[in-house]
């Protein structure tokens, strides 16, 4: 089972939250309120809202008939977001392999209609060869274990499906010129991995640049980032972000979201573009034959 076409149960869930965020404002209600009413803890109101919790369809019953929303069809629609966000996921299998914060991510990542990537050190997970990932996740991995390490790049692999679907999503990458120069795996596995990059820029969906050496300092040098849009337009867009230490952290708050997506811009600007970046890379390729 792999990445499929069909509703992320992340975004189903997001939506339902942004609903019922909505309806409980256009009561006039607090979080505390609703609470009070519910006999729920005000925390329990938080986590609903905030996605940390799933909401039964019990509970959101009892909930909408509190937010005056009776009407049959608006109450089915948001009873079937509430179940189309609890059902399962195909990356739901390496639980106990990958971090839950960055699962939300390649579940986003999986139901984006379009995402904005910036990479400084490394080749983005969508745009590696089996071997390059290898390298990496048995460099930085905890515990590198042979079954671990597997599983974590048949992870890596599963999410580059999405690119082979009938309609996939739009993708843009910008790379630091180190992430070409570093020779991940070794001058063999790096060159193979060039020439991979320059496979996929030719994808009429895949945008990539690069940032050159000459650009100076530059703000994409703050670390990695990922910029992801949605096909309905219900859905806010989301940001990506990972720590030195490998820590995930995501937000979706607007100002965080438009301020990656200027520095995004500005990176571009500071590019050889789609079409030098792509000549580039061939000449390091020819560099490591």
């Amino acid at each position: 089972m792999g990445v499929g076409d069909g509703p992320s149960p992340v975004v189903q869930g997001r939506r339902l939250r942004a609903e019922l965020r909505k309806a409980r404002e256009k009561a006039g209600l607090t979080q505390e309120q609703v609470a009070g009413a519910m006999d729920w803890s005000t925390s329990k109101v938080i986590r609903i809202e905030a996605g940390s919790s799933r909401i039964t369809t019990n509970d959101l019953k009892a909930l909408l008939r509190h937010l005056d929303i009776v009407d049959a069809q608006r109450t089915a629609e948001l009873l079937a977001l509430a179940r189309a966000a609890r059902a399962p996921s195909w990356w739901g299998q390496y639980r106990g392999v990958a971090s839950a914060g960055f699962l939300k991510f390649v579940e986003y990542e999986a139901a984006a209609s379009v995402t904005s990537n910036f990479e400084p050190l490394l080749v983005p997970g969508l745009l590696q060869t089996r071997e390059y990932a290898r390298a990496v996740i048995e460099q930085f991995d905890d515990q590198p274990t042979e079954e671990r390490v597997e599983a974590l790049v048949k992870l890596r692999m599963t999410r580059q499906e999405l690119l082979e679907r009938a309609e996939p999503p739009r993708l843009f990458f910008i790379l630091d010129e180190a992430v070409v120069r570093r020779f991940v795996g070794g001058a063999a596995v790096m060159h193979r991995q060039i020439r991979h990059l320059i496979q996929m820029a030719d994808r009429p969906n895949v945008t990539l640049e690069v940032v050159p050496f000459s650009a100076g300092v530059h703000p994409g040098m703050h670390g990695p980032f990922v910029v992801i849009e949605f096909p309905d337009t219900a859905d806010d867009d989301a940001l990506y972000l990972e720590s030195p230490r490998g820590d995930v952290i995501y937000r979706d708050t607007p100002e965080e979201i438009d301020a990656s997506r200027e520095v995004f811009r500005q990176l571009r600007a500071m590019s050889l573009g789609p079409e030098g970046s792509v000549s580039y890379l061939g000449k390091v390729a020819h560099e490591m034959t």
